[in-house]
């Protein structure tokens, strides 16, 4: 691996806008904000969604159906 090239990896706290949830992981961002967590100081990078807050983790998710090309032709000419 060649020296002085690649970014430096560090722990820093992603913190969820919508839910306030936060995760503690590695990462190569970094940021001016901080935030005490678990007893200790990490930069702090707001994210908009996390498995906390989006619908698919969450069960809220609503399905919808869509037709493909053949379902929509079998109902224009009463095939189905």
């Amino acid at each position: 691996m060649k020296a002085d090239i690649h970014p430096e990896y560090h722990q820093v706290v992603f913190v969820d806008s919508t839910t306030g949830y936060k995760l503690l992981t590695g990462s190569t961002r970094t940021s001016n904000e901080t935030i005490e967590f678990e007893g200790a100081e990490y930069p702090m990078i707001r994210v908009e969604v996390t498995s906390d807050s989006h619908p698919f983790y969450t069960g809220k998710q609503k399905f919808t159906t869509a037709d493909g090309a053949v379902d929509k032709f079998n109902k224009k000419y009463g095939l189905a």
